[in-house]
C-alpha cells in the first residue's frame, strides 16, 4: 500500500540482536521500518538482511519480545540465507559487464510486464494508473492505493509461469486490498498453480542474480 512521506519512518540505524544457536553465540544486525501498519513484522532478505517492521510507537520492551519469539525462525532462516549466499556461483562477469546486461534486463521488463498484465486484467479486474520496474531485495511485487503496480525486474530470470504469478498476484490487489480469503480466492481462479509458484520463490528466488 502506498505511504507518502508523511505516514512512515525508516530507522537506519543498524540494531543488535543476539542469539545462542547450537552451543554458538550469533549477533545479528537487523534494521527497523515503523509506519502506520496495525501488526510487528520480521522479514530476512535473500542475503541474510533482518528487517523489522513495526507500527509506530512500538516500544522497546514490544520489539523485545518479537524477537524472543520469533528467535527459532530468526536464526534457522538467516543461517539458510547465509548457507544460499556462500553456495553461490563465482560470476564471470566484470562490473560493466554485469550493469550493461542488468539494464538490457530492465529495458526488457518494461516491454513485457505490461503485456503481462494487459493479458490477465481481464480476468482479475480492476485498473491501474502505471507500471514501474524496480530492483528490490526482498519484494517482487506490489500495488499502491494509487493504481500502480511494481514488479522486480529480476522475475524476467524466473521461469515465465512465476512471473505471471506475481503479475496475478498484484492485479487481484486492484480488488483486494489485503490477502484475505476473497483475494486468494481470486487468484486462485486465475493462477490455479499459484501454491506451487509462490513456493518456487520461496526456495529459489535468492537465486535470481547475475
Amino acid at each position: 500500500m502506498f505511504f507518502s512521506l508523511f505516514h512512515y519512518i525508516i530507522t537506519t540505524m543498524e540494531h543488535i540482536h543476539r542469539i545462542k544457536y547450537q552451543s554458538k553465540l550469533y549477533e545479528l544486525p537487523y534494521g527497523v521500518i515503523y509506519s502506520r501498519r496495525k501488526t510487528c513484522a520480521v522479514s530476512i532478505s535473500a542475503d541474510g538482511e533482518i528487517t523489522l517492521r513495526l507500527p509506530l510507537g512500538t516500544s522497546e520492551a514490544q520489539i523485545r519480545r518479537l524477537l524472543t519469539d520469533k528467535q527459532h525462525w530468526i536464526i534457522t532462516h538467516y543461517l539458510e540465507a547465509v548457507k544460499h549466499r556462500e553456495s553461490r556461483p563465482v560470476s564471470d562477469l566484470t562490473d560493466a559487464q554485469r550493469t550493461a546486461l542488468e539494464k538490457r534486463y530492465v529495458e526488457a521488463a518494461k516491454e513485457y510486464f505490461p503485456k503481462r498484465a494487459a493479458h490477465f486484467l481481464p480476468l482479475t479486474g480492476g485498473s491501474f494508473e502505471r507500471i514501474t520496474i524496480r530492483d528490490q531485495r526482498t519484494r517482487w511485487g506490489s500495488c499502491s492505493a494509487r493504481g500502480t503496480l511494481s514488479f522486480n525486474w529480476r522475475l524476467m530470470l524466473a521461469p515465465p509461469a512465476v512471473l505471471d504469478y506475481v503479475v496475478v498476484h498484484e492485479l487481484c490487489h486492484l480488488t483486494h486490498m489485503d490477502h484475505s480469503k476473497d483475494f486468494w480466492a481470486l487468484v486462485e481462479s486465475v493462477c490455479p498453480d499459484y501454491r506451487t509458484h509462490r513456493k518456487w520463490l520461496k526456495e529459489h528466488g535468492q537465486e535470481l542474480i547475475l
